[in-house]
């Protein structure tokens, strides 16, 4: 039996194509920006409707941190780029207290992370009591300094870069740390005409092309609230958990083979994501309603960092997007 496309009311149907109407403009503003890297735009438009976190891993050189700024730009947002590196301290990315000699008191000076839109750059460098630093105010969206909390702004997104090579003096993420992200996205290079695009575009002397500013932050916090409301069926639920449950019991989904391949199936954090990811996914689509295709196209990013290949998958070769896309090929669809 397939999907077939729920009764709405009309009001809601109404709001939700009119509260829609800028992302395709968004998605115009970014592409006149960034060429190619559609996963990538797609992902982060995906983690700024629903307030999730996004690790993105690719070689440098391709328009990670441009798309972040790019984003920031368009929907009015501040950003703050943070090299991280082996000697940074908490204090460099949280902030610190300064002591004033003339009235003999101690006042707080925030840090780079108190921006909308942060993009934390080679995470994996530096050391684990900063990355733990950094996980917590991505978790508790809030920072403590000398003893003061102080919130951090709305909406507030951290995009974490990692380079796959050069892992040499690294400090790896845990996998109880990489779980916290909503979505892992792969860079990859840029096809052929997209990077003879790329050469036209920026290979001058002069500044290259910025983005118009689209939608305000307030227009983001009021879509997110009608993200919350795109209808997903009961048998829509049953199938993610069943995709979840299937990376942690194979067998019992009908993938024996799989039994050894994973060392470590996804959390149920994996089964909230790939719901709020499919209604997101539905909204940028101008839908009140999720389909099958709809966390299809999200079970990659919000899988792969929480699946872990075991050493025999690792040994033949197959990694965690092979895994995911097997899963995707063999839970039953409703």
């Amino acid at each position: 039996m397939t999907m077939t496309e729920p009764t709405m009311t009309s009001d809601l149907a109404d709001r939700i194509a009119r509260e829609s109407a800028w992302v395709g403009e968004l998605e115009g503003t970014l592409r006149e920006v960034v060429v190619g890297q559609e996963d990538l735009l797609h992902g982060l438009l995906l983690a700024l409707l629903t307030g999730g976190h996004v690790l993105l891993e690719g070689l440098p050189g391709l328009a990670k941190t441009l798309a972040a700024s790019s984003l920031a730009g368009a929907v009015h947002g501040s950003f703050a780029r943070i090299q991280f590196t082996p000697d940074l301290l908490p204090s460099d990315l949280v902030g610190t207290e300064i002591f004033n000699a003339k009235e003999g008191t101690f006042s707080a000076r925030k840090g780079p992370i108190f921006a909308n839109f942060v993009l934390a750059d080679e995470v994996n460098r530096a050391p684990a009591k900063v990355q733990s630093a950094l996980l917590e105010a991505m978790q508790e969206r809030t920072v403590s300094i000398g003893g003061e909390t102080f919130p951090l702004p709305r909406p507030f997104l951290v995009l974490a870069t990692q380079n796959p090579i050069e892992q040499e003096g690294t400090y790896r993420l845990p996998e109880a740390q990489v779980d916290r992200f909503f979505l892992k996205l792969i860079v990859d290079y840029p096809g052929e005409d997209e990077e003879l695009a790329i050469l036209d575009r920026m290979g001058t002397t002069q500044a290259a092309p910025s983005v118009r500013p689209i939608v305000d932050l307030d227009a983001i916090l009021e879509a997110r609230k009608l993200v919350d409301q795109v209808h997903l069926d009961a048998r829509l639920r049953q199938y993610i958990v069943r995709l979840v449950r299937a990376t942690r019991a194979p067998a019992e989904h009908g993938l024996p083979e799989l039994a050894s391949q994973i060392q470590l199936g996804a959390s149920p954090r994996a089964s909230i994501v790939l719901s709020l990811a499919a209604r997101a996914n539905a909204f940028l689509e101008h839908r009140g309603y999720v389909t099958p295709g709809d966390i299809k196209r999200v079970a990659p990013d919000a899988l792969r960092h929480r699946v872990v290949p075991s050493y025999e998958a690792e040994a033949e070769g197959r990694t965690s997007d092979d895994i995911v896309a097997r899963l995707l090929e063999t839970v039953p669809v409703p």
